[in-house]
């Protein structure tokens, strides 16, 4: 999944040096957290948090079907 991840920010962001996901796991729950530069952190966002959601909701389903929680958190 976290292959996955970091493909999805690369397509975004435009500083791709800048990247760091770092996965921390549970027994019943995984947690991705993106660092990305000040820069692209709107691009990752999106208008109104569209985009940061979409890749929630698509991490969420991901992890349905593994019986397992997932958030994606954005840091800065």
């Amino acid at each position: 999944m976290k292959d996955v991840l970091q493909t999805i920010i690369e397509s975004i962001v435009e500083d791709k040096s800048q990247i760091e996901i770092t996965e921390k796991q549970n027994d019943r729950e995984t947690i991705f957290e993106v660092k990305v530069s000040k820069e692209d952190m709107g691009r990752v966002i999106g208008r109104e948090g569209r985009i940061a959601k979409s890749i929630r909701t698509l991490f969420k389903a991901v992890g349905a079907k593994e019986h397992k929680r997932v958030t994606v958190e954005f840091i800065d």
